[in-house]
């Protein structure tokens, strides 16, 4: 699971890319499916943050 948050980091970085700068609001939470669980994150592109509240594993 730790391998599929680094993803989700990589992936928020690169959609976000001056997250400082963002002027948006934040994105609402949500749930990300990987193989074999599940996250509930959300990300704060001017924190510049992933905030993982949960993990599931199946």
């Amino acid at each position: 699971m730790e391998k599929k948050a680094d993803e989700l980091v990589r992936a928020a970085a690169a959609l976000y890319l001056d997250g400082t700068a963002y002027q948006g609001s934040s994105p609402r939470g949500e749930n990300v499916l990987v193989p074999g669980g599940m996250f509930f994150c959300q990300v704060v592109p001017r924190h510049e943050r992933v905030y993982i509240f949960q993990i599931t594993v199946w």
